[in-house]
């Protein structure tokens, strides 16, 4: 979000206030508080009537620190949280020294300076690594080089609409408040990440919002949002935050990265590398490696693709006609018609075009026309489904924010629900319905949606979460929900997904897809593009549809992309009309 109208004047209905000082530095547990006025202090009086920002830099682990931003420290820290140090915590070994020039955090390669000089805010971070390229000119020390940097007019707080004071509101109703920072943005230098988007490589010069949106590959919305950045001057930044976290990278100042969200807070690990790879090893650390996969989802995945009206025959005539080409078949894919109509949700195979599913999967397998099998599902249940009924009556689904109607709507389809994932005993019950689709020898599950998640008039079990915040973080209960029930089924290492709706930590939960891209050379390239994009959230599996979902390749296009997508993690030959 922009919050200035150029250099001199706000934007329009908007106030804007600044951290002008470090009034106070005081040691902590694991770092620094500083105190930072919106004005600079002369005096006593000058304390009065003025917000204060407090900043938090606290040493994580060897070469990563965080930042925190508060303005009014008396809100809720409402969820939902990343789930930070999955596999554990390294030891914290930050240590705080002061000098002439300032007061210094280090941790491990990484350390921050606090100008001492009086009247200013200066917050300057420092790789020291012999392996750096980078270079600072204010620093005899070529080991050590200068990062990024907080300077003048960098932190502050945002609200509009423009009516009285900060100071002055009481009523909190109708004004939206917003914690901002501009990281310095050096000449040259390239940023790169946020998750799976399709535009650009180097994000520098864009707009960049977090919220996980159904678009398609050919515009700036994703279906993977990952509130990371790496640069190439050796370090990463990662938002904690779930919300609608929103950059602007070198667009609001050309010269800096500006974060913000509508919060009182505002936190972000600062990485140090000096490598993209020890970056990536760092952000792992934080949210979580991705496991493993079997050996066998390596292999080609063939699909019914987006098929109205298949049948068993039509399924043995697509694996026939790939064996007449000599063309091996390691998984075949079900997409969403394998369920009747009007029923998506339920995990129950349409019994007028698949009468014994098991026994049919049986015969593929033992018949060597393929080895592995994965179903298509959502996270969306129809009210015409088999389990509907049970779902609504045991509070398994989103309800309206009266706590009484549940939500639903009819896009994709009638009267659709969301399972609540916020709910432990939905998460049983809609595992349990997914290992009855698994006794039928269904070895892999494509995770499809997730992104279409309501935010306003709805109510979560969990009363603590917030709406906006669970936007995204559904798309990680969803995929971790299906996972770990695949995982209790097939063990350790042995579950795959398919997954298209994601963010950060959803790497812990194989794989990902890059969502529905047109046959073309431009859509082409758009799924190359957000496939190097999401690798650089440590997302270390990723396949696309071989050929483009919408339309029909030329057989050009389709060669070149068969090309690109036996190079991917994964392979699935997937589309609309092909």
């Amino acid at each position: 979000m922009k919050f200035r109208d150029g250099m001199w004047q706000s934007g329009h209905d908007m106030a804007l206030e600044y951290a002008e000082e470090v009034h106070q530095i005081r040691q902590t547990e694991k770092g620094m508080r500083l105190l930072c006025p919106t004005r600079k202090i002369m005096g006593r009086g000058d304390t009065l009537n003025r917000s204060v920002l407090t900043i938090d830099i606290e040493a994580e682990f060897d070469g990563v620190v965080s930042v925190e931003t508060t303005h009014w420290s008396g809100e809720a820290r409402r969820g939902p949280h990343f789930e930070l140090y999955p596999d554990g915590r390294p030891p914290v070994r930050g240590e705080v020294s002061k000098s002439d020039s300032g007061t210094t955090l280090s941790s491990g390669s990484l350390s921050v300076t606090v100008s001492s000089e009086p009247h200013t805010f200066e917050v300057r971070f420092h790789g020291n690594s012999n392996n750096s390229n980078n270079n600072n000119s204010n620093n005899n020390n070529n080991s050590e080089a200068l990062l990024t940097s907080l300077l003048d007019r960098s932190v502050g707080i945002a609200y509009n609409p423009a009516t009285v004071p900060q100071t002055r509101l009481e009523d909190m109703r109708g004004v939206r408040h917003h914690v901002f920072t501009q990281t310095t943005l050096s000449v040259g230098e390239s940023v790169y990440g946020f998750g799976e988007r399709f535009g650009a490589f180097n994000k520098v010069g864009q707009q960049v919002v977090m919220w996980n949106a159904d678009g398609g590959t050919s515009s700036e919305l994703a279906y993977k949002n990952v509130p990371f950045w790496i640069s190439s001057r050796g370090y990463g930044v990662f938002v904690d935050s779930p919300d609608r976290v929103e950059f602007e990278v070198g667009s609001e100042r050309s010269c800096r990265v500006q974060t913000s969200v509508e919060a009182q807070r505002l936190k972000w690990f600062v990485i140090h590398g000096p490598s993209p790879r020890d970056v990536l090893q760092k952000y792992a650390v934080l949210t979580g490696k991705g496991a493993g996969v079997p050996a066998w989802s390596y292999g080609l995945w063939l699909s019914t693709s987006f098929t109205t009206d298949y049948d068993e025959e039509t399924v043995r005539g697509f694996l026939e006609g790939m064996r007449e080409r000599r063309i091996a078949v390691d998984v075949f894919h079900y997409d969403c018609f394998w369920m009747k109509e009007f029923t998506w949700t339920d995990f129950v195979f349409d019994a007028e075009k698949f009468p014994d599913p098991k026994a049919m999967i049986a015969r593929f397998k033992e018949g060597g026309l393929l080895k592995k099998v994965c179903c298509w599902i959502n996270p969306y249940i129809a009210e015409h489904g088999a389990i509907f009924q049970e779902a609504a009556e045991k509070g398994y689904l989103l309800k309206r924010k009266n706590g009484v109607d549940v939500w639903q709507w009819d896009l994709w389809q009638a009267g659709m629900a969301l399972v609540d994932f916020t709910n432990p005993d939905a998460c049983k019950w809609y595992a349990d319905c997914l290992d009855k689709l698994l006794e039928t020898g269904v070895d892999a599950i494509k995770t499809d949606f997730g992104e279409r998640i309501p935010w306003q008039d709805v109510q979560w079990h969990d009363g603590s979460v917030d709406p906006r915040r669970m936007h995204n973080y559904y798309a990680f209960l969803y995929n971790r929900c299906v996972y770990e029930a695949m995982e209790r089924r097939r063990g350790p290492g042995q579950a795959v997904l398919f997954a298209r709706a994601a963010t950060a930590g959803t790497q812990r939960f194989p794989l990902v897809w890059g969502g529905d891209c047109e046959s073309t050379a431009e859509g082409m390239a758009e799924s190359v593009r957000g496939g190097l994009s999401l690798g650089l959230a440590a997302y270390p599996f990723w396949s696309v549809d071989i050929g483009g979902f919408e339309g029909r390749p030329p057989p050009w296009i389709y060669k070149r992309w068969v090309a690109f997508g036996l190079l991917c993690s994964h392979s699935r030959l997937h589309g609309s009309a092909s």
